[in-house]
């Protein structure tokens, strides 16, 4: 088991964006929470990071207010506006009375003091991550008359059972989840197989390949499209 920076064990692993244009801050941010067992990336100014935000998955989001490009509460605003509802723990030195209204006004689900103490702000996190879980709802996926449950990892179409691979699995799930938007090469590599770099291999389109053939196969219609120059969706055409 893996403990944190102040001694505590810690609890199931998340996935944490942060957003902090103070890169020493951030790296020391980075380092503790992989210490505690997290997967912690960072962006540094916050148009990466609301980009960032909306094309990864994240458990929680750690914004900092006073960001070069785009401010931190304009980027959970955004966020908000697209129905993204990752919470988000608002990190400044800003932390009078009005400020902390306006910061949770903004869509912030919590909001913490510049200077702050770590074991507190994992706490938070910790907290807002489980209330994540618990809002957690769609279970499953339909795209047409393909069907994925993500409880029992079942994968029917027309009725028909479909038998995947772990990771076929994962990347319909990942496809299925964002059915009719184009999802990218960049956004497969980073949420399916957690590479934030091009490997330089064929790794998607042999997966893309056997997973097309499984779910159209023996079917009436493609339901797996690429679009050229731009990646992959999910769309049941009529």
């Amino acid at each position: 088991m893996t403990r944190n920076p102040a001694g505590e064990a810690s609890t199931d692993s998340m996935r944490i964006l942060i957003i902090e244009d103070d890169r020493e801050a951030a790296s020391y941010l980075v380092k503790a929470l992989k210490e505690a067992g997290h997967v912690a990336d960072h962006a540094a100014d916050g148009e990466e990071g609301l980009h960032a935000a909306q094309t990864r998955d994240y458990d929680v989001l750690i914004v900092d207010r006073m960001l070069p490009k785009r401010d931190g509460l304009s980027v959970i605003a955004a966020l908000r506006e697209e129905d993204n509802e990752t919470p988000a723990l608002i990190l400044s030195a800003l932390g009078q009375v009005d400020d902390r209204v306006k910061g949770l006004r903004a869509g912030g689900d919590d909001y913490l003091a510049k200077p702050y103490s770590f074991s507190e702000l994992l706490a938070r996190i910790e907290v807002l991550g489980r209330r994540r879980v618990g809002k957690e709802v769609e279970t499953s996926y339909r795209v047409g008359d393909l069907e994925l449950d993500r409880l029992s990892h079942e994968v029917r179409r027309a009725g028909k059972p479909i038998v995947l691979q772990p990771r076929e699995f994962r990347l319909l799930e990942y496809l299925m989840k964002h059915a009719n938007q184009v999802v990218t090469r960049t956004m497969l590599l980073e949420n399916v197989w957690d590479y934030h770099f091009d490997p330089q291999t064929n790794v998607i389109d042999v997966h893309i390949s056997r997973l097309r053939s499984k779910i159209e196969r023996d079917f009436g219609s493609p339901i797996l499209h690429t679009v050229r120059g731009a990646g992959y969706i999910m769309r049941a055409d009529g």
